[in-house]
């Protein structure tokens, strides 16, 4: 794949001034939204409708 434009630039400046500018993001290594698993009665309504829509008469 082609190396895009602002990488190049980022490249460029790495080299040349030996500043790494990749490392001012804030990115997190982790999730950062809440999981939360289903509950009984959602198990057992996502079981039920999983399949409905094939069956249906047109």
């Amino acid at each position: 794949m082609a190396q895009s434009r602002a990488k190049k630039k980022r490249m460029h400046i790495k080299r040349t001034v030996g500043k790494d500018v990749e490392k001012n993001r804030q990115s997190n290594s982790f999730s950062t939204h809440e999981r939360t698993t289903k509950t009984k009665t959602e198990k057992l309504m996502h079981d039920f409708t999983k399949h409905k829509k094939q069956y249906k008469d047109n």
